[in-house]
C-alpha cells in the first residue's frame, strides 16, 4: 500500500481554497513560505530524524539532543538563515533543547532588564553562542512567589563585587531548562542586599562553568534534576539544580537598566521606568500562547485524520462507518479544531499587543500595563490549560492505538502539559486577573472609564439588564447576539464577586475565602476575549492587526492599539461589518465563520451553568444553541480534513504514525511495532532465568 493516499477521497470533498486558508493560518503569505521552506528544510534532512526518540535512554536521548542542538546552529549559520528562519527552523526540529532557554529567556532578559553597556558586552557573545545562556528564576522551595525567592546577593564594596548565596536547601534554583549539563552562564535571580538593607529581587548575570573545560566554577554545584514525565518528550532537557556557596562576581553584572548600585553601594533609580521590564513578560506570555495553538493544531491534525481512516460498526455492504461520520466523536473532536484556530488567532492578535505596550513603555505611557498584565496573564493560563486538556482528549479519541508512542500523541501531551505550570502556574494567574478585574468593577462608580479588553465593563448597567433574543436556532449565528451573550456573562459574575467581597471586613480574607469563585470570573473574561479577538481575525483578517488578508497582498503590518480593542469592544457593529467584508480565498471566509461559532458554542455549552445562573439565556436558547451547533458540525465534516492540512505540518514534524498526511495507518502501525528493541530476539532476555523456571515447576532453583 506505499504510495497510496488512503484521505484521497476526503479531500476531494473540500469546500474552500487550501492553500489560501494556509495563509490565513500563517498569518502572511511570507510568514507561509519561511515555515513551508524552514519545516521541509527539517523534513528532508536526515540528521533531524526522530523516530525513535521514545525508545532511548536517557544518556543517548540528550546526546543525540545536543548533536541535534548544534547541527541545526551549524545549518544556520551556514545558510545564513535570518533570526526569522532561524525560529522557524528551532521549531520544526522539534525536540527540546537547551537553545530554546538561551534563545527565549537568556537573550531576551539581557534586552529587556540590561544597560547598554551591559548589553554591547554581551549579546554579542550570546548571538554567536560563544556562550550558553539560561534562566535561573525558580527555586526548590519557590516557583510562583517571585517575593519569596531565597538566593541572596550581598554587595561587597570593599572588593566591588556581589556574593551569591544560596543560604539553605529551599533556596536551591530548581527546573531551569539547559541549566543542568551545557550552560555556561545564567541570569540568576536573588534578593539584593547593600548595606545591610535588602532591596527586593533582581537579575545577575552569572558565569557557571568554564570556557575552556566545562567544570562548574569553584562554589557552584550544578547537576540534572533527574527524569522527567513521558517517554522522550521533555527528557532532552537538562532542567538543573544550581547552588552558590558565597561565589562572587563583578558589580557591573547585576542588570542594571533600571535600578543601578553605585561602587559605594548605594542603590540608584535610573532614569529608565521600572515597569519597562514588563514588556519582556508580554512577550514571554505571547509566545505561550502561540505554542498553545502549535502543539493543539497537531494533536487535533492527527486525531481528524485517524478519524477519518478508522472505521468502526454500522457496516453497509460491508463497509463500517467511518469513526469522524459518528456525532459522538464531531462533538469531542470539531470544538478541538475551533479551538486551535481560535488560540492561533488570539495568539496573532498579541503579539500586536506587546508591540503596542512596548512602543507605549518606551514613550513613558504606563496607562495600559495592568490591563495589559492581566490579559496576557490570563490567556496564558487559559489557552494553556485547553490544550493540555485537548490533547489528552485526542489520545482518547484515537483509541487505544492513541496510547502508543507511534502516534506521537503521548510525548506531545508530556512536552507540552508543563506549560500549565511555568511562567506562572495557572490558577495563579486567573487569580491575578480576577484581582484585576474586581479592582476594575469597583472604580466604575468613580467615573474612571475601563479600557482594553475590559471596556465591555463601562456598560455594566446595560449588560445587567439585557436579555438575550434568540429565537431559532439560526438566531445564534448573529455576532451581536453571540458577544452580547459573553459580554453579560463576564459582567454579571464580575459585579456578583465584587458584591460578595464587601461583605468581608478584609478584603483580603474575602479574596483567599472566595478564591474558587473569582477563578471563574477570570476564565469567562479570558473566554470572551478568544471569542471577540478571534472573530476580528477569523470574520475579516483585512480590517484590523496585521491580517492575513491585508498581509496576503502587502506584506505590511497593520497597527493595532489599546484604543481599537476599545472602540470594538463597546459594540458588535464592528463584527457585523467585518462580515460583510473579503477574505482571499474561496469558501474559505465561510469555514472560519462556522469554526467561530463552534468555539463560542462550545464554550456556552460547557459553560452552560454561567449562562443560566447569571440570567444571560433561558433553557430554551441553550437548548437552541446545541440545535446549532449539531448543525454546524455537519457543515464543518466535509472539510475537516482539508481544515488540518492548512496547518500545513509536514509528516515529521507531526511524527506521529496516526497522523500521516496519506492515511496509509495500518501498514506502518505494523511496521514500527517490529522496531522496539524487544523484537530484537524471538525469545526474551530473561527467560531462562525466570519463565523456564517457571514453565516447568523449577522455582525452587531458580536464581531470582
Amino acid at each position: 500500500m506505499e504510495g497510496v493516499d488512503i484521505l484521497l477521497h476526503e479531500r476531494s470533498k473540500t469546500q474552500f481554497d487550501v492553500d489560501a486558508m494556509k495563509i490565513v493560518w500563517a498569518g502572511s503569505r511570507h510568514a507561509f513560505e519561511v515555515s513551508d521552506r524552514m519545516a521541509r528544510l527539517v523534513a528532508s534532512d536526515p540528521a533531524f530524524q526522530k523516530d525513535n526518540r521514545t525508545r532511548q535512554g536517557r544518556k543517548e536521548l540528550f546526546k543525540n539532543t545536543l548533536r541535534k542542538a548544534t547541527y541545526a546552529w551549524k545549518r544556520i549559520v551556514e545558510l545564513r538563515l535570518t533570526e526569522e528562519e532561524a525560529g522557524r527552523l528551532r521549531f520544526f526540529v522539534d525536540e527540546p533543547a537547551f537553545t530554546d532557554l538561551h534563545w527565549g529567556m537568556f537573550i531576551p532578559a539581557i534586552k529587556g532588564q540590561g544597560t547598554e553597556e551591559q548589553q554591547q558586552k554581551w549579546l554579542p557573545l550570546a548571538y554567536k553562542m560563544q556562550i550558553i545562556g539560561c534562566y535561573a528564576q525558580t527555586e526548590l522551595g519557590h516557583g510562583s512567589n517571585v517575593q519569596g525567592l531565597e538566593t541572596t546577593a550581598t554587595f561587597d564594596p570593599d572588593k566591588d563585587e556581589f556574593i551569591i548565596h544560596s543560604p539553605t536547601l529551599t533556596s536551591s534554583k530548581w527546573w531551569p531548562g539547559g541549566l543542568g549539563k551545557v550552560a555556561t552562564h545564567a541570569i540568576v535571580y536573588a534578593r539584593l542586599i547593600t548595606n545591610g538593607e535588602e532591596h527586593g529581587v533582581h537579575g545577575f548575570i552569572v558565569q557557571l562553568r568554564s570556557l575552556d573545560d566545562h567544570m562548574p566554577l569553584p562554589g557552584i554545584t550544578i547537576g540534572d534534576i533527574g527524569m522527567k514525565f513521558g517517554n522522550g518528550a521533555y527528557n532532552t532537557m537538562d532542567n538543573g539544580v544550581l547552588t552558590f556557596d558565597h561565589f562572587r562576581i563583578p558589580r557591573n553584572q547585576m542588570l542594571m537598566r533600571v535600578l543601578q548600585v553605585t561602587r559605594e553601594g548605594k542603590c540608584v533609580q535610573s532614569s529608565v521606568p521600572r515597569q519597562l521590564i514588563y514588556g519582556t513578560m508580554v512577550f514571554v506570555r505571547q509566545t505561550i500562547v502561540a505554542d498553545a495553538s502549535s502543539a493543539l493544531s497537531r494533536a487535533v491534525c492527527i486525531a481528524t485524520r485517524y478519524s477519518a481512516v478508522r472505521r468502526q460498526f454500522g457496516s453497509q455492504d460491508g463497509v463500517e462507518t467511518q469513526v469522524i461520520d459518528y456525532k459522538t466523536q464531531q462533538n469531542r473532536l470539531f470544538p478541538l479544531l475551533a479551538s486551535a484556530y481560535a488560540f492561533r488567532f488570539v495568539g496573532e492578535w498579541l503579539k500586536w499587543l506587546y508591540t503596542d505596550v512596548t512602543q507605549r513603555l518606551q514613550a513613558n505611557d504606563f496607562s495600559t500595563l495592568p490591563e495589559a498584565h492581566a490579559c496576557t496573564a490570563g490567556l496564558k493560563s487559559v489557552t494553556t490549560t485547553a490544550t493540555a486538556d485537548a490533547i489528552e482528549e485526542c489520545r482518547k479519541l484515537c483509541g487505544g492505538h492513541g496510547y502508543l508512542c507511534a502516534s506521537g500523541l503521548p510525548e506531545l501531551f508530556a512536552v507540552y502539559v508543563p506549560a500549565c505550570t511555568y511562567e506562572g502556574d495557572n490558577v495563579v494567574l486567573l487569580l491575578q486577573v480576577a484581582r484585576f478585574l474586581v479592582k476594575t468593577a469597583s472604580q466604575l462608580g468613580s467615573g474612571k472609564k475601563p479600557t482594553g479588553t475590559t471596556a465591555y465593563l463601562g456598560r455594566v448597567q446595560d449588560l445587567m439588564q439585557c436579555r438575550c433574543e434568540v429565537q431559532t436556532a439560526e438566531d445564534w449565528l448573529k455576532p451581536s447576539v453571540m458577544l452580547e451573550a459573553f459580554e453579560a456573562r463576564s459582567a454579571r459574575m464580575c459585579v456578583d464577586r465584587a458584591q460578595n467581597l464587601n461583605k468581608f471586613a478584609n478584603p483580603e480574607d474575602g479574596f483567599a475565602e472566595l478564591s474558587a469563585d473569582l477563578v471563574e470570573v477570570a476564565v469567562a473574561h479570558c473566554q470572551l476575549i478568544v471569542v471577540s479577538n478571534p472573530n476580528q481575525e477569523t470574520c475579516d483578517p483585512g480590517d484590523i492587526g496585521n491580517s492575513a488578508n491585508h498581509e496576503a497582498t502587502t506584506n505590511e503590518p497593520n497597527t493595532y492599539t489599546f484604543e481599537t480593542i476599545s472602540a470594538l469592544s463597546i459594540s458588535g457593529v464592528w463584527f457585523i461589518e467585518k462580515l460583510q467584508q473579503d477574505i482571499p480565498g474561496n469558501g474559505v471566509k465561510q469555514q472560519l465563520q462556522s469554526l467561530c461559532y463552534i468555539y463560542a458554542l462550545n464554550l456556552l455549552h460547557k459553560h452552560l451553568g454561567d449562562f443560566l445562573s447569571t440570567g444571560c439565556i433561558t433553557p430554551k436558547q441553550a437548548s437552541l444553541a446545541n440545535d446549532q451547533l449539531r448543525s454546524l458540525y455537519s457543515q464543518i465534516r466535509p472539510n475537516a480534513i482539508a481544515l488540518v492540512d492548512a496547518f500545513n505540518y509536514t509528516d515529521h514534524y507531526l511524527g506521529s504514525v496516526l497522523g500521516r498526511y496519506d492515511g496509509n495507518v495500518y501498514p506502518k502501525l505494523y511496521e514500527e511495532a517490529w522496531k522496539d528493541p524487544l523484537n530484537d530476539s524471538v525469545v526474551p532476555d530473561g527467560y531462562n532465568e525466570y519463565i523456564r523456571p517457571m514453565l516447568k515447576q523449577q522455582l525452587r532453583n531458580a536464581r531470582l
